[in-house]
This record gives C-alpha cells, sequence and structure tokens, in this order.
C-alpha cells in the first residue's frame, strides 16, 4: 500500500492529541475512523472535529463510533487515551486487529511494552507499575506494535474542538530497533497529514526526552497548579525541576539511553513552551484519574531495579496523589 488513502486507519481515543491527529490525517485526505464515546462522541458525529493549530483552523468530518466492530479490521491503529485506561481498553480492540494491523500507542510515560526486544539484562519482562498482570502483553501481539513519542501540545476546549499553539512533532520506532517497511508507512502517512514525523532506530532515547519532560512537569504542575513556563522559569520551583531532572537522568543513563540535550537546553526549551497546562494538570482540574503509574511510578520502578534513589520525585509523586484523590472525591 502506497497511497494513504488505501490505508485503513482508525484513531482510538478523541481527546487533545487523538483530535489532532485525527483532523490533521482527514484534512490530508487519509480518512479516519474514530472510536470515542460520550458526549466527545455525539459532538463528532454531528460537528465533527474543529483544530486549531498553527497552521490555522481544520474542520472536519470523521467517521465516529463507540463500537469497533463498526470499523472492522485496520492498518493502523492509533491508542490516544491516558495510560490508566489501557487495561480495560486495549482487549476490546480485538475487531481492529488482523494479523498486519500495525498499532501504535501515543501513551505518555512508561510504555508496556518497554522491555520488548530491548536486548538487556531485562528483555522482555513487563514494566508492572503500567502492566501488573501482563493483561496489556497479552491484548496485543506485541510484534504489531511500533513505539512512539508525541511532542504535541494540545488542549480540548470542548468535545472536538481543540487547540495546540506550538509546532507538532512525532517520532516512531520499532522496539528492535529495525528500520521496516511498515516504520516508513507509517511515517510518511504522518508527515503528509502536516506533522513531523520522524522513523529512528534507538526509539528509547526518545522515550526517556519525553519521560523526563513529563516527570518533571505533569505532577509538579498538580502540586503547584502551575504551566510549563512556571515549572521552568520560577527560580524556586525550577530548583526543584532541576533535582528530579537529575534522578531521572541518572535512571536514563543506568539504562544506556543517549540523551541529546544538556539540562539548561532543557530546561530553557521548556520554559519556552509558554503558558501550557499539563495534561494532568488539565486532568486534575477536571477531577479524572491522573497518569501517575506510567509518568511516576514506572520510572520509579525502573531506578528500584538499578538501586538507583529518586527522594524528590517520590516526595513530589506523592504530593501529586494526594491531591488527585482528593479532586477526585470533590
Amino acid at each position: 500500500m502506497t497511497e494513504s488513502t488505501s490505508l485503513k486507519v482508525c484513531v482510538v481515543g478523541a481527546g487533545a492529541i487523538g483530535c489532532t491527529l485525527a483532523a490533521r490525517l482527514q484534512a490530508a485526505g487519509q480518512p479516519v475512523n474514530v472510536l470515542a464515546r460520550g458526549a466527545t462522541l455525539a459532538a463528532l458525529q454531528t460537528g465533527g472535529i474543529c483544530l486549531h493549530d498553527l497552521d490555522g483552523e481544520h474542520r472536519v468530518n470523521v467517521n465516529a463510533s463507540d463500537d469497533c466492530a463498526d470499523f472492522g479490521v485496520q492498518d493502523i491503529v492509533f491508542v490516544c487515551t491516558k495510560a490508566q485506561a489501557l487495561p480495560a481498553l486495549l482487549p476490546t480492540l480485538a475487531p481492529l486487529l488482523g494479523d498486519d494491523t500495525v498499532v501504535v500507542p501515543m501513551v505518555n510515560g512508561v510504555p508496556w511494552w518497554y522491555f520488548f526486544a530491548e536486548g538487556g539484562r531485562f528483555d522482555g519482562q513487563p514494566v508492572h507499575a503500567v502492566d501488573p498482570s501482563g493483561a496489556l502483553a497479552r491484548a496485543v501481539p506485541l510484534a504489531q506494535v511500533i513505539g512512539c513519542v508525541v511532542f504535541i501540545t494540545a488542549q480540548a476546549l470542548s468535545p472536538g474542538v481543540v487547540r495546540s499553539v506550538n509546532p507538532h512533532l512525532v517520532v516512531f520506532g520499532e522496539p528492535s530497533g529495525e528500520l521496516t517497511p511498515r516504520l516508513e508507512r507509517l511515517r510518511a502517512m504522518v508527515e503528509r497529514a502536516g506533522i513531523e514525523a520522524r522513523g529512528v532506530d534507538r526509539i528509547r532515547d526518545t522515550l526517556w526526552t519525553k519521560i523526563l519532560a513529563n516527570l518533571t512537569s505533569n505532577p509538579l504542575s498538580v502540586v503547584i497548579g502551575g504551566t510549563l513556563d512556571q515549572l521552568y522559569s520560577e527560580p524556586d520551583i525550577k530548583q526543584i525541576v532541576v533535582k528530579m531532572l537529575n534522578e531521572g537522568l541518572a535512571v536514563a543513563a543506568a539504562y544506556g539511553a543517549r540523551i541529546n540535550f544538556d539540562p539548561h537546553t532543557f530546561l530553557e526549551l521548556a520554559a519556552g513552551m509558554g503558558p501550557v497546562k499539563t495534561s494532568m494538570l488539565q486532568d486534575y482540574e477536571k477531577g479524572l484519574p491522573l497518569e501517575l503509574a506510567a509518568i511516576g511510578d514506572a520510572v520509579i520502578e525502573l531506578a528500584d531495579r538499578m538501586n538507583i534513589p529518586m527522594p524528590v520525585s517520590r516526595d513530589i509523586l506523592a504530593l501529586a496523589r494526594f491531591r488527585g484523590a482528593h479532586a477526585s472525591k470533590q
């Protein structure tokens, strides 16, 4: 399949990231099926998706349903949900999956597939914080997964209406490190949609860059109620960020990750994102569960495997967990 329109593509989850991806693909001529539910499903079925980004306004109609059986087997399935939704969600995706279906989890934090074909001392082992029973690995054959790291900041203003104020970048990679035809097919399709897309042979290097960004921003944003520019610019808060970053860098190094930035540049770039609310802060303000297991607990688990202490990160995660539990009871 060489033409993007010959592909059957499904976006699972119609939050900020899912709607951004679906809108760009559909606007570029790639038909998209969107699995959604509730008020979001109703909004997509009646008014489609409206995306406001740096290229202007994109209004598109998509084929939306809450039943995978309505779509049938797909060529590519993008999973754009919160990590904590995966245990209940992934087993329901069976009608979408054929032998050659590629599954692309666009999910924050340490992924359940992290050690699949990793080649290190923990090769093939589960990440218990995100897949304690192994249900995720059983639901989707790991050989059909292509890793993905999303550098898109977006906010859902209302169901089906999304705003993004920064450039879009998505990085894809086979967990095995191979540069395969299916990887290039995926990358090219997303690139045609006006999203910068890269295919790499060391996806975990890029993954650690995003893990560090999430670790140092999301839980702390819930604790202080701050935006990215505040987290990375306010002197007192920035000191906490630096401590968490140093802890995370030690873990990344222990797993052989090659980080292509220095801490000063990392902080400068993050502050330059502007007054953007993290996805976790947005969830907190809505009283929704927080992605602490994938973004924080899994990093602690990986640190523990290497006997690396992370005292500051542990404390911030504990504070964020307390605030999240309190918010969910209101």
